[in-house]
C-alpha cells in the first residue's frame, strides 16, 4: 500500500520561510518523480514543483521560482519543499504526489499517488 504523508505546514508571516516534507512508503522511490502541488480556498489544485526520479533535474511553476526549492533524499524515501519569502498568495493545502518514470509532468491527471495534504497559511 502505497502512502505519502506531508508534513512541515503552518503559519508563517510573509517573508518568512518555511519547509515541507514527504514521506513515502510502499513504492521504489527512486523510480518515481515526485511533485508538489497545492490549492487555495476557491481556486483549483496547481503544479508548483517537480523532481524527476534519473538525474534530479527539477522545474517550478514560474510563480515560485527563485522562492521555492524541491529535492530529494532516495535513502530516507522523502521529497522536500523549501519555501523562502512567502507571500500571502502562498497560502494553499500542499500536496505531495508521485509519478512512475522520469518526465516532471505538471498535469495532476499524470500523477499516480496523493498524499493528504499540509496547510500553508501566510499572514501579511
Amino acid at each position: 500500500q502505497v502512502q505519502l504523508v506531508e508534513s512541515g505546514g503552518g503559519l508563517v508571516q510573509a517573508g518568512g520561510s518555511l519547509g515541507l516534507s514527504c514521506a513515502a512508503s510502499g513504492l521504489t522511490f527512486s523510480t518515481y518523480t515526485m511533485s508538489w502541488f497545492r490549492q487555495a480556498p476557491g481556486k483549483e489544485r496547481e503544479f508548483v514543483s517537480a523532481i524527476s526520479s534519473n538525474d534530479d533535474s527539477t522545474k517550478h511553476a514560474d510563480s515560485v521560482k527563485g522562492r521555492f526549492t524541491i529535492s530529494r533524499d532516495n535513502t530516507r524515501n522523502t521529497v522536500y519543499l523549501q519555501m523562502n519569502s512567502l507571500k500571502p498568495e502562498d497560502t494553499a493545502i500542499y500536496y505531495c504526489a508521485a509519478r512512475g518514470g522520469y518526465l516532471k509532468d505538471s498535469r495532476e491527471s499524470r500523477y499516480d499517488y496523493w498524499g493528504q495534504g499540509t496547510q500553508v497559511t501566510v499572514s501579511s
